[in-house]
């Protein structure tokens, strides 16, 4: 079972972020492609979850939103590559909500990080995945 929180701008989660941080075995970190503040603002987000989760080893993709509207692009696709780079090469896309582009790629590729760190007892696991979606849309 895969379990999603978007706390993404909502002021009440911000209180328990550390502990939703502190419990997810995943995060997206988005931002808008039309909106550079959103991009600036994920080093933070990144830090904390490390520091939460004490850690550089966290199930992790940086992901440009938006991406249907190129004509309104401030964030180049490179500054979110070259991020994920400097993130220990963590994974990068770009998708489009709207549009439904890459949508299914971002758990797909969460789920597969979440899979591969965490260990399988026997031939079933039961524990559910979660995973949280931090940004500023």
């Amino acid at each position: 079972m895969l379990e999603i929180l978007d706390t993404a701008g909502k002021e009440q989660f911000t209180a328990m972020r550390d502990l939703y941080m502190k419990n997810g075995q995943g995060f997206a970190l988005i931002y808008s492609i039309t909106a550079q503040s959103t991009f600036n603002d994920l080093q933070d987000q990144r830090e904390q979850i490390l520091r939460v989760k004490d850690t550089d080893d966290v199930p992790m993709i940086l992901v440009g939103n938006k991406c249907d509207l190129e004509e309104e692009r401030v964030v180049g696709k490179e500054q979110g590559q070259n991020l994920a780079r400097q993130w220990n090469n963590c994974a990068f896309l770009e998708f489009s909500a709207k549009s439904k582009i890459n949508v299914n790629e971002i758990f797909y590729d969460l789920v597969r990080q979440i899979n591969r760190k965490t260990p399988v007892p026997g031939k079933a696991r039961q524990k559910s995945s979660c995973f949280n979606v931090l940004g500023v849309l």
